[in-house]
């Protein structure tokens, strides 16, 4: 049990060592900085410039009860209800995925191939946005492009909404399955697809973080052993109908299987398939192009 006693800065973030055993120590050194920025609505420069300033009693009461739930392994965006994307603010909750810097750099990727682009992208789609951060993010770069999300969870849309009124931008969301989707978004056609969709193996739990496992949404997760690449083709299919000629889709993927998902863009019939990897150096992202004479 903790007292609640008048500490330093310095202080507290040492209380913060107690993660150690759950978290490594760049995860616990990120954390504590959150948490303590949060708690007392100070910067993380601030917190480093002034180790000797004291908290008052209601942050230092917030920070032990966060602190204890931490050690339960509960994720510590899902905690504070919130966390950074692109540099903009999200809400997120259970109902959500956490957004993650590997997903930054698919967003950084499709910006820098439309801006490269000499003609206007008309529009986007996101599927399984989850959070909404990859099409408000893009919206946010791309004001005069009309971005759409899907999702099936109609929480997860809830939770996408709020962020898009929060970083006052206009996404359209709609609640599909696209492994079935309906005619209304089968008749549309897009200049860019993106996805990342459902890739997780049942096998691959075992190694995977409990603050995960325990926390964040199974069905934007897992996929059976069985068919790994179950999202892929259903999207890459869609695609074929729902993009434009010589339209680009993006995958986030799962980096074991690289290989596996460049073949079945091939198979399909896409054309100027690349694989990128992520700035940890696993294969991460896949872009495509629909050919012309295919779909």
């Amino acid at each position: 049990m903790f007292l609640c006693r008048m500490i330093t800065i310095a202080q507290a973030l040492k209380m913060f060592d107690t993660l150690s055993n759950l978290y490594d120590q760049p995860e616990v050194d990120s954390i504590k900085y959150l948490v303590l920025s949060d708690v007392s609505n100070l910067s993380k420069t601030q917190l480093r410039a002034f180790p000797d300033r004291e908290l008052d009693g209601q942050a230092i009461q917030k920070m032990q009860n966060i602190i204890t739930r931490l050690q339960t392994g509960e994720p510590v965006q899902y905690i504070l209800g919130h966390t950074e994307f692109y540099g903009l603010a999200f809400k997120v909750n259970p109902s959500v995925l956490i957004p993650r810097p590997e997903t930054e750099e698919l967003v950084e990727w499709v910006l820098s191939e439309v801006r490269g682009q000499q003609s206007g992208v008309r529009n986007i789609l996101d599927i399984g946005t989850g959070s909404g951060c990859i099409p408000i993010a893009l919206k946010k770069h791309l004001p005069q492009t009309q971005l759409t999300g899907l999702d099936i969870s109609p929480a997860a849309l809830q939770t996408a909404r709020q962020n898009a009124q929060l970083n006052e931008v206009d996404v359209d969301f709609i609640e599909a399955d696209i492994l079935n989707p309906p005619i209304a978004i089968r008749s549309t056609q897009y200049a860019i697809l993106i996805s990342n969709p459902p890739y997780v193996t049942e096998h691959e739990k075992l190694a995977m973080h409990q603050n995960v496992l325990n926390h964040e949404p199974h069905n934007a997760l897992f996929v059976p052993d069985t068919d790994p690449l179950l999202f892929y083709r259903a999207i890459a299919d869609f695609a074929l109908q729902n993009l434009q000629p010589n339209g680009l889709l993006f995958f986030e993927i799962n980096e074991n299987l690289g290989k596996q998902t460049v073949e079945l863009l091939h198979d399909k019939g896409f054309k100027d398939i690349e694989l990128r990897q992520d700035i940890r150096g696993k294969d991460r992202m896949i872009k495509a192009k629909k050919s012309i004479l295919k779909g």
